[in-house]
């Protein structure tokens, strides 16, 4: 325990104990609890290509929750997460905007849903000059 908060310090990582005993996961508190309780996160690794021994991909997961533009401390989540969601989000409303331009709502015949996957994938398609760029943050 640090601080007044009492929370454990950031970077903490539980990879044994209350961690499954055959399958690949981890507890990492990256952030430091400034208000109220900081939560750990649960990471499960479905599958490795690097080949990183657990040490090296807790590292690299709490590195990586310092890399978020939007903020000057770790958050709790990996940056790349943050990003995706925040991606996501936009690409939402371009969806919504998209049947509401268009009356792409209504239903079309010979499709269980309604939305031309083509037509779907073009109005969240990332246009080329802003490619290179972190448009999302």
């Amino acid at each position: 325990q640090i601080g007044k908060s009492g929370n454990i310090p950031a970077g903490t990582t539980v990879d044994t104990n209350i961690t499954h005993p055959f399958e690949f996961d981890f507890y990492l508190c990256s952030h430091a609890g400034i208000q109220g309780t900081s939560r750990p996160s649960h990471y499960y690794v479905l599958w490795d290509d690097n080949r990183f021994t657990a040490d090296e991909l807790q590292i690299l997961t709490y590195q990586l929750c310092h890399t978020y533009v939007r903020c000057t401390r770790s958050v709790s989540i990996p940056a790349p997460a943050y990003y995706a969601r925040l991606v996501a989000f936009r690409a939402r409303y371009h969806l919504v905007d998209k049947e509401h331009d268009s009356g792409e709502g209504s239903h079309i015949s010979g499709q269980s849903n309604g939305r031309d996957p083509q037509a779907l994938a073009k109005a969240v398609q990332v246009h080329q000059d802003t490619l290179r760029t972190m448009y999302f943050a």
